[in-house]
């Protein structure tokens, strides 16, 4: 199977951000489209809220985005470095993000910002490379997000970014990491409390490290892990121009991991500069045709060698935002979809990510007339 192309003629990226393209609104304005198939159930099981300088998104913010008409009943918080605390020890900085996006977790339940339960699942940052004296940090998370999912909390697993390149730009050098990090005896020390503790690991890594990850999965199978972003396929700078190759190398690395009865994939990410798929440099906003015909080969490929049961919808906002808007990238997805049985796109839009997150939410279940609130109430 030859490796898919990149849409457009990409320009130089020195000096951008390997994964961020900036938003803009107007452009993204130009491409509207009615939901397909809105009344089925979804749940967004990645997105990120922060503030930061130059960039912030917020509860409001996703809730206008949320606002497309699509069925979005439940979603899942992937940290991103939001809200760290300012004062204490380096490893206990991150809790301030699972006490903030519990937080907004606790506004959307209070159902007066509509019936989606934004933050229903929170998935935190723990420097594993702790090894066993990761527990009490990770105990800390769960208690700060009222409990575990499973009991009736929602803390329910942790992100601790592993990608890693010869080409150091391609990486964010806030998360440093290694070529073998995973591998480590302190790092796997710290991932062994994981299972324990009710946990799953949510693992971003690069195409080239696929078959890293398989062997971890392979050495911890009661250890949940998802893989971010379909696996983490490069398609700028170095790799640009080598799809093929790239392709090949990701699809081995693919169905390595598939034959690990504990792994899971997010379909997420392909808005992200890194994936070279996207759509920056037209007048207009890709529509989800186009990106459908972009992202099939990859989604396909994930689809055959997961199964639908074992695929999850991640939306990856805002990151994302810079290529398509919210309901485009749906509709692309179940473009893609099309004609897969009605089971198959429940597991793909929901099913798949309330197991794996272990959700108390019923997706079979009415939607409140509450769905579509107007997020720009008055506050007088």
């Amino acid at each position: 199977m030859s490796g898919p192309r990149s849409p457009h003629g990409s320009s130089s990226q020195a000096n951008q951000s390997p994964t961020h393209l900036p938003v803009r609104n107007d452009w993204l304005n130009l491409q509207r489209e009615a939901p397909l198939e809105p009344e089925h159930p979804v749940i967004d099981a990645h997105h990120h809220l922060y503030d930061r300088p130059g960039s912030q998104y917020l509860f409001d913010d996703y809730l206008a985005d949320l606002g497309t008409g699509h069925n979005v009943r439940a979603t899942v918080f992937l940290q991103a470095r939001a809200m760290l605390r300012a004062h204490g020890p380096e490893h206990l900085k991150p809790l301030g993000e699972t006490e903030f996006a519990n937080g907004v977790a606790a506004m959307s339940a209070s159902g007066i910002y509509g019936a989606t339960q934004v933050c229903a699942g929170i998935v935190g940052f723990a420097d594993l490379t702790l090894g066993d004296g990761i527990r009490p940090v990770l105990e800390r998370h769960i208690s700060l997000a009222g409990g575990t999912t499973v009991s009736g909390g929602r803390f329910c697993g942790i992100r601790q970014s592993l990608t890693w390149d010869p080409d150091a730009t391609l990486t964010n050098p806030l998360y440093p990491t290694s070529e073998c990090q995973m591998d480590t005896t302190a790092f796997r020390a710290g991932f062994a409390h994981l299972a324990p503790l009710g946990l799953s690991f949510d693992a971003w890594v690069f195409f080239h490290q696929l078959r890293r990850l398989a062997v971890l999965a392979r050495a911890f199978p009661e250890t949940s892990i998802v893989v971010n972003h379909c696996g983490g396929f490069v398609g700028i700078k170095g790799y640009q121009g080598r799809g093929d190759t790239v392709f090949q190398e990701w699809r081995q690395g693919i169905l390595e991991l598939a034959a690990c009865p504990n792994v899971m994939i997010k379909l997420s990410g392909l808005g992200m500069r890194l994936s070279g798929l996207t759509f920056e440099g037209q007048d207009r906003a890709p529509s989800s045709m186009a990106l459908a015909q972009a992202w099939r080969p990859w989604l396909e490929t994930c689809l055959t060698a997961f199964g639908a049961h074992r695929c999850m919808f991640g939306s990856n906002f805002p990151v994302d935002k810079g290529n398509h808007s919210y309901g485009v990238g749906l509709n692309a997805l179940k473009r893609v979809l099309g004609t897969s049985t009605p089971a198959d796109k429940a597991n793909v839009l929901w099913r798949s990510a309330k197991t794996f997150y272990r959700l108390p939410i019923d997706c079979a279940a009415p939607l409140s007339s509450g769905m579509n609130a107007d997020v720009s109430r008055s506050n007088g």
